[in-house]
């Protein structure tokens, strides 16, 4: 029987939550996966060794349930509206179990008090909520720009050759995106060790800084074939969300991508990176980009081509001219987000800037975008 504590992850079944149930499984540590279904993923969450438990991460009574016998668990809120109902879930329920020690969170690199993203100023709010209890250490996980993001338009560079995305000019603006894998190998590195990593804040990168055009190139190798970048609007961008979503892809997330979006033109992901993080704090080389597309392309048969394939991407291309863009305004107005009065980007925010990068100012990053 091992001796070594249980660890709770939440989200167990999403990109960061299986892959850092996996490793940890793999260290010897018994993991209890919390998932809002049994299905395919926490199937093989179980075969691998997790307890899973069903139920639903947003309801006190399943949070308490989860963490019953738990000293130390992964934080991962969902990329949703409500995050921070899901942090505040979270705490309640550790501060009443004894002898919960750590917890280490996901994050954002651009996490900010006044940022224009509901989504982004909910995990600020959640850090501020995980600090205030003493006896619970923390450890943050802070990714930028994902490599899965680009993996959203996979399909189309497989059949039609281009990777359309709005992220500035195609030779500039540059990100150094880290694998799902990467981001959970920290996140591991942190929780089997917290007495090293309490009270830091991490940041998982790739191994280099990619442009789009790199980013592209790197994906036409994977491919085997050419890939080009285009430039594409962000309406344009809108419209290609809303005709042809990515899976599990909300409407809510439509709006606060856009914002993302604008910080990758304007050079926020470029700041600080590459890290060493992957390797010092996860124990493992990161990934190259490259590599990560080749895995995918080697999950998804529907990227090879094919005369069929073909013309169904260039109907989804037709579907997306055809399709009116949403308003993203009005989305939000109807979900009732909250609005700020003067909201930030990063490269305006002198705090974020003074935490990230003291070096680097507002102006230089709008040169830069």
């Amino acid at each position: 029987m091992t001796s070594r504590p249980k660890i709770l992850v939440t989200s167990a079944a999403g990109k960061t939550g299986l892959p850092t149930t996996l490793q940890l499984l793999e260290k010897g540590y018994p993991v209890r996966a919390f998932v809002r279904r049994r299905d395919h993923r926490s199937e093989a969450l179980k075969r691998s060794g997790a307890e899973i438990f069903v139920g639903n991460q947003y309801a006190v009574t399943d949070m308490r349930a989860a963490m019953a016998g738990v000293r130390r668990a992964y934080h991962c809120a969902p990329t949703a509206p409500n995050g921070l109902h899901f942090s505040a879930v979270f705490c309640a329920a550790a501060a009443e179990v004894v002898g919960f020690e750590h917890v280490v969170s996901l994050g954002q690199w651009l996490s900010s008090a006044d940022h224009p993203s509901l989504f982004t100023r909910e995990v600020y709010l959640s850090d501020l909520l995980l600090r205030m209890r003493p006896e619970m250490t923390v450890t943050t996980v802070n990714p930028g720009w994902f490599a899965d993001n680009y993996l959203m338009v996979l399909d189309m560079a497989a059949q039609l050759g281009v990777l359309a995305m709005p992220l500035g000019d195609g030779s500039v603006q540059k990100n150094a995106p880290p694998s799902n894998g990467d981001i959970a190998s920290v996140t591991v590195g942190a929780l089997i060790d917290p007495d090293k990593h309490a009270g830091r804040t991490y940041r998982p990168t790739g191994p280099a800084l990619m442009s789009p055009d790199d980013i592209a190139t790197a994906i036409g190798d994977a491919l085997g074939r050419r890939v080009t970048y285009r430039d594409i609007s962000e309406r344009m961008f809108l419209k290609a969300l809303k005709a042809v979503p990515p899976p599990n892809f909300s409407e809510a997330a439509v709006t606060q991508l856009r914002i993302y979006a604008e910080e990758y033109r304007r050079g926020a992901f470029a700041v600080n990176a590459p890290t060493d993080v992957v390797l010092t704090v996860g124990g493992r080389p990161p990934e190259r980009f490259e590599d990560i597309v080749r895995r995918a392309v080697a999950s998804r048969p529907e990227t090879r081509p094919s005369l069929a394939r073909g013309m169904k991407a260039l109907g989804s291309f037709l579907k997306i001219l055809a399709t009116r863009a949403p308003d993203t305004a009005a989305i939000e107005a109807e979900k009732d987000y909250v609005q700020l009065g003067r909201p930030l980007y990063v490269g305006d925010d002198s705090e974020w800037r003074r935490d990230h990068e003291p070096t680097v100012t507002s102006t230089a990053l709008r040169k830069a975008a």
